[in-house]
């Protein structure tokens, strides 16, 4: 006779890793697509075997085996309580922007900026002579240069350049009282509309902001931002071209996504303004705050191993834009998620897949008065240099940046309540999709395309 719960069980791991296999056809990820059939096809076999034998097996064994496989699922999904953690999360000093690579890049050898720079910073200098050997982000020359895709970049560039004039802007000081909770309802709306994946809302901290600006245009000016409150938006960047990471695709995504999170902040901040209240844009180029840290408190993650934002749904596969605005809110309150970091101790891929071994593969360490990972942003940034592209291989290999479906989300849940499934989700992850994955195949669009010389 039959078990029908073992039945019911064979029956549910096989439907859900055929599952597994068809959303990753749909992902285009072959390899974990096959992975997942013939698990589901092995596990199930196990289940049924002892049904279609029970003569030949005893029943305590195929009690056994569900105690197990019921078990295991309670010990996964049930939800146990995280620590409650005192950590400090409020730097000692500000940042200097000045201090970023992107300001570092944009000094002129011999100019008085540079000498003044390398005289503060006099260890600094070897390190930068090396990046500055290179050709450049989006130059001939580079490794996976590209002439179409990365002058579809740069023209991305050029119109964040061109709408910096609008960050800031003049406006009609209102005497009408405003309703912090409907405004900042509203606000929330109309960033998800505008494409916004998540919003959230923070006080404006004095440890979010530069000290010093280090753009060309704005180069050792004092940041002075009275502004209470700051809105965060983030939006998603495509997952296939993430994984085609270090190639040039990756980075059109990035750049396009650089344009509509920041064509986003100008909007809310010029509707904010034209209320009646004060409102800058913090976009490419123009900020004055530090993205991740503003995102992080405004609800919206966690500062992951790779420095970048980890959100929930899409890990560090977002792009950020800040509005920083003197109209009253109500600011969320921060989630912490201490699994998310719990999860970043243990999984390590990217640290293993950069490469220039610019992602510590050590725990967190206290910097400035903050736990947390520093990357070499010398070793990083000098990579771009040689490569072209803003790299992005941390990125498309976080379990974390998976898309934001069934499957996924099945494993963010159980990421999220486990220990135990944490450190498993791992393991699961090398095995389906591998612990060093490479690219992404090339979208059809693009491999058909005309004049497709220099290809990668």
């Amino acid at each position: 006779m039959f078990s029908t719960l073992t039945i019911i069980t064979a029956s549910i791991i096989f439907l859900s890793m055929l599952t597994g296999s068809t959303i990753s056809f749909i992902e285009k990820e072959r390899k974990a697509a096959i992975r997942f059939l013939f698990t589901g096809i092995l596990l199930s076999l196990i289940f049924f075997i002892p049904s279609f034998f029970p003569s030949y097996i005893p029943k305590e064994i195929t009690a056994g085996i569900n105690i197990l496989f019921y078990g295991f699922l309670l010990v996964s999904f049930f939800p146990w309580p995280l620590p409650k953690r005192k950590e400090g999360i409020v730097p000692r000093e500000k940042i200097d922007e000045r201090d970023t690579m992107f300001s570092r890049d944009l000094l002129e050898p011999n100019s008085e900026n540079f000498k003044a720079y390398y005289s503060r910073n006099p260890e600094r200098k070897s390190k930068d002579d090396k990046f500055r050997k290179n050709p450049g982000i989006l130059k001939e020359g580079t490794l996976f240069y590209d002439k179409h895709i990365f002058n579809a970049a740069e023209a991305n560039f050029d119109i964040i350049t061109k709408n910096r004039a609008f960050v800031t802007g003049p406006f009609e000081r209102s005497s009408k009282k405003t309703h912090p909770k409907s405004t900042s309802q509203f606000i929330k709306q109309l960033a998800k509309k505008y494409g916004a994946i998540d919003v959230g809302i923070t006080e404006l901290k004095d440890e979010h902001l530069y000290s010093y600006r280090g753009r060309s245009h704005n180069y050792g000016e004092k940041v002075e931002n009275t502004h209470q409150f700051a809105i965060a938006v983030t939006v998603e960047m495509d997952h296939d071209l993430v994984r085609n990471a270090p190639y040039a695709l990756s980075v059109l995504e990035s750049s396009r996504e650089y344009v509509r999170s920041g064509m986003m902040a100008l909007e809310i901040a010029h509707y904010i303004r034209r209320l009646g209240f004060d409102a800058r844009a913090h976009i490419d180029g123009e900020y004055e705050v530090i993205c991740p840290l503003v995102a992080r408190d405004a609800g919206l993650g966690e500062i992951g191993r790779m420095g970048l934002l980890m959100t929930p749904e899409l890990g560090p596969r977002v792009r950020i834009a800040i509005v920083t605005t003197s109209i009253p809110l109500i600011p969320d309150e921060r989630k912490e998620n201490y699994s998310m970091i719990d999860f970043c101790k243990t999984c390590k891929k990217c640290a293993e897949i950069c490469p220039t071994k610019a992602i510590p593969s050590d725990d967190r360490k206290e910097i400035n008065g903050v736990l947390r990972w520093q990357i070499d942003q010398e070793a990083c940034f000098t990579y771009w240099t040689k490569a072209g592209t803003d790299c992005a291989r941390c990125m498309s290999v976080c379990p974390y940046s998976h898309p934001d479906n069934s499957l996924h989300n099945i494993v963010r849940y159980g990421i999220k309540n486990s220990p135990v499934f944490r450190k498993l989700a791992i393991k699961m992850d090398d095995f389906f999709y591998g612990r060093k994955p490479g690219p992404l195949k090339l979208p059809e669009w693009y491999k058909t395309r005309e004049n497709n010389d220099n290809i990668h």
